[in-house]
């Protein structure tokens, strides 16, 4: 799967509509394999260890979101063994347009907080 492609956008697609879902039932993060289960389960084939996911957790933050005001839908995902986001989605938090301060714990904690308030109601 190549970015750019008619399988990727599909892919993106089925990926925030899964971490929106996610939000508007309060913000609870997954691991990254269990997003790639999902996924798999719609018929998308995204390793959770290599390939497109960084990408597409990427452009699942910029949805709809060019000015980074927005929540990142990113932060729902997370390592299984840390249950933490990788250090990718705290490079590209800190990243225009985003720049979000503040150490790790405290921009991924407000940031799930922002989330679950933001789709609280959609």
């Amino acid at each position: 799967m190549r970015k750019g492609t008619l399988e990727y956008e599909q892919a993106l697609d089925a990926v925030v509509e899964i971490l929106r879902e996610r939000a508007r039932r309060g913000a609870e993060p997954l691991s990254y394999k269990d997003l790639s289960d999902e996924l798999a389960g719609l018929g998308h084939h995204v390793p959770y260890y290599k390939g497109p996911m960084p990408y597409l957790l990427e452009d699942a933050s910029a949805r709809d979101n060019p000015d980074g005001r927005l929540p990142m839908l990113s932060a729902l995902v997370v390592s299984q063994s840390t249950r933490r986001p990788s250090g990718g989605f705290f490079s590209l938090a800190r990243s225009e347009p985003y720049e979000r301060p503040g150490d790790d714990t405290a921009l991924w904690v407000r940031e799930l907080k922002d989330l679950a308030e933001h789709y609280a109601g959609n």
